[in-house]
Formats: structure tokens, C-alpha cells, sequence
């Protein structure tokens, strides 16, 4: 019989965090970051969250490239923003992550194959973003341990989607960049990625 693989520590949250990172060219830096969360489970309760920054690096972005994000929990998504999003590679120390806009959604929405290729949209207002992965790759498990997580606190089981094109569009307007290259657990895939079963256990 197997041994049971089990992680000491509290979960802290539980659900998925499919995100897009794009860039213009792979040694320049990101031009737009898209990082979705779906709760399930967490200290304050279930939820969603949109982190969109459509000018990462700019603190006070032009009026229609705002930093935004899109919840319908706002405890939730400043738990998310202030403790996990601010440690991830792609969005650790960019002005425009500090200074974002949170707006209330309105609508939520899945849509596609996580084999062929899958969509998030998010609705909130007169703004509609559309997150799309396609070119998808051959689902991974993985549990990073607390030193390779991206907090260095946490446990993170998970079930990754490799992708080979994403796009992020905000009311019709595609953003500028494309996925580029990156390792992780031993695998090389890149900056796009669909992540479920994804569990934050702090050790």
C-alpha cells in the first residue's frame, strides 16, 4: 500500500488560479498580468477574484489602462492581493499591483475544453475581460514544499495546464504581448497556465 502524502499546517485557501503573463519579448519586461482566482475555501469565506493589471509597472496608468481588481468578496480578494499576489514572480514589486482599483463584479463565467481550450470572463460594469488559454498542453500534479512556493510559507499542491498561446482582452481589446517560456517543477511551459486543485497550506 502507498504511503499517504499528507502536509502539515492550516489551509489557508483552496480552489483554482488559472493566470496570464504576457511580454513583447522574453528579455523585456511584462506588458499585461492576469492572475484569476475561483474560492472555495478560505478564512473569509468563497469568492472571486480578477487581478488585471494592464499597466504593470505604472503606478497612475492612463484612465483606459487601469490596474484593476474584480471581486465579489473584497475581504477575499485583498487576503489574495496582499498575501499571494504580491509574492508572485510576475507581479512581486510592481507599482501597478500597490495602487489597483477594486471594483465589484457583476458576472462570472467558465467557458471551453481545459484539453483544447478554455475561457474566464469577468464582468463588472461597463468592463468585460476576457481571459483565454489555448493551445493546451498535457495536465501536471505537483506540491511545491514552503522554500520553492512563491510566499516561501506554504505548501502547494496543485494541478497545472500547460499552454501555448493566451490572450487577455478588456471590451473587445486585445493586450499587447504573448506567453513566453518558463520552468517550473522540471517541466518547461510558460508565463500562461491553467492551475485547479489548487490548495495554499501554510506550513
Amino acid at each position: 500500500m502507498a504511503d499517504i502524502i499528507q502536509f502539515p499546517g492550516t489551509v489557508e485557501w483552496s480552489g483554482e488560479n488559472p493566470g496570464i503573463s504576457l511580454k513583447e519579448r522574453p528579455d523585456g519586461p511584462f506588458t499585461a498580468l492576469a492572475s484569476f482566482f475561483r474560492v472555495v475555501l478560505s478564512p473569509y469565506g468563497a469568492g472571486h477574484a480578477l487581478v488585471l493589471l494592464q499597466s504593470p509597472g505604472e503606478a497612475k496608468p492612463a484612465k483606459d489602462r487601469p490596474n484593476l481588481v474584480l471581486h465579489d468578496n473584497e475581504k477575499l480578494a485583498r487576503f489574495l492581493v496582499s498575501d499571494f499576489c504580491a509574492h508572485f514572480g510576475a507581479m512581486r514589486g510592481q507599482p501597478g499591483l500597490a495602487s489597483a482599483q477594486y471594483k465589484k463584479l457583476s458576472k462570472v463565467a467558465a467557458s471551453g475544453d481545459a484539453r483544447k481550450k478554455y475561457s474566464e470572463t469577468v464582468t463588472a460594469g461597463a468592463t468585460k475581460v476576457v481571459l483565454t488559454w489555448s493551445g493546451l498542453g498535457e495536465p501536471f500534479c505537483f506540491a511545491f514544499p514552503p522554500d520553492k512556493s512563491a510566499t516561501g510559507k506554504h505548501y502547494m499542491p496543485s494541478l497545472f495546464v500547460p499552454c501555448s498561446d493566451a490572450t487577455i482582452t478588456v471590451n473587445g481589446r486585445k493586450l499587447k504581448g504573448k506567453p513566453v517560456p518558463r520552468d517550473i517543477a522540471g517541466r518547461t511551459i510558460t508565463t500562461a497556465m491553467l492551475a485547479f486543485s489548487e490548495t495554499w497550506i501554510k506550513g
